[in-house]
């Protein structure tokens, strides 16, 4: 579906409504970046907190200003199998390219019950579908040899963004999937694991870091898969300091907040979450002032 980086966009608001301004403006930054992908309404786009109506101008006002120069993928995932569809079918009506499902949530289910939720949707829809694994906010795993029978037998799930952040764990996802199909790709969905992700041999990053810096993180994936495989090493640890606090509160609040000081979106959020404190804001200051981005 895409090699390299998918930005997880955020979703601006002012004044408690959508800011579509800032967001072009952020749309079109990612694009002058050279990211590959963008993802709407996953968890950076604050997506629990977004109405059905939101949803559909923000996806089609994503597709109107990227006009097919890279996939929109579209965040569908809810802890109801037929809910999930449901927004899936938007999706699809739309024109996305694709849907990105997270694992569902708090109903805990088990590796067979995963398998069964993503065969359920595959069946009914001729979109791709990445399945997201983030177990630190779902309660739920999705273990290698589960994401391996998802490869095998699901021709229209093309992916998984990996945010389990354990070495090994991604090692084995990689191997086993790819050894069930050659074409199923594996995204890193922690930024600090990414240069790691593509040494085992996967696919690129489904990044909140993109969102401030995509053309840092677009060379990241650019310089790996070209062999330059030091250069890579060498970017990914000077965005380590970037990595790292922008997830000193939980995501997207920092992010917000970068963008926020970088000009491109109020710092405005939906509860329950909040803006930034004072500290984290004067330490995103300092990092990005330092990456040369303020």
């Amino acid at each position: 579906m895409f090699r390299g980086v998918g930005t997880a966009i955020v979703t601006p608001f002012k004044n408690g409504e959508l800011d579509l301004e800032a967001y072009e403006r952020l749309v079109r930054y990612q694009l002058d970046g050279g990211v590959s992908a963008l993802i709407v309404l996953g968890t950076t786009g604050e997506a629990p907190t977004v109405n059905d109506d939101e949803r559909e101008r923000l996806v089609s006002k994503t597709l109107e200003i990227v006009d097919g120069k890279i996939p929109v993928i579209v965040g569908a995932g809810t802890n109801s199998t037929e809910k999930t569809l449901k927004l899936v079918k938007q999706a699809e009506k739309l024109g996305a390219d694709g849907v990105l499902i997270v694992t569902p949530y708090y109903n805990k289910p088990t590796q067979e019950g995963l398998y069964q939720h993503y065969k359920y949707i595959s069946e009914r829809t001729d979109l791709k579908i990445i399945v997201y694994n983030v177990p630190g906010r779902t309660g739920v795993n999705v273990l290698p040899e589960t994401a391996a029978r998802i490869a095998s037998d699901l021709k229209n799930v093309v992916g998984i963004k990996e945010a389990n952040g354990d070495i090994d764990q991604i090692d084995r996802t990689v191997t086993l999937t790819k050894s069930a199909r050659s074409d199923f790709m594996v995204w890193s969905g922690n930024d600090d694991r990414t240069f790691y992700l593509l040494c085992a041999g996967g696919d690129g990053v489904i990044s909140v870091v993109s969102n401030v810096a995509p053309k840092q993180m677009s060379d990241l994936c650019a310089e790996f898969f070209s062999g330059n495989i030091e250069k890579a090493r060498e970017i990914h640890r000077k965005l380590r300091p970037l990595m790292k606090a922008l997830f000193v509160e939980t995501n997207p609040i920092p992010v917000k907040a970068a963008l926020s000081l970088m000009g491109y979106v109020e710092n405005e959020l939906r509860l329950p979450l909040v803006p930034a404190s004072e500290k984290t804001v004067e330490l995103l200051k300092g990092v990005l002032r330092e990456s040369g981005l303020l």
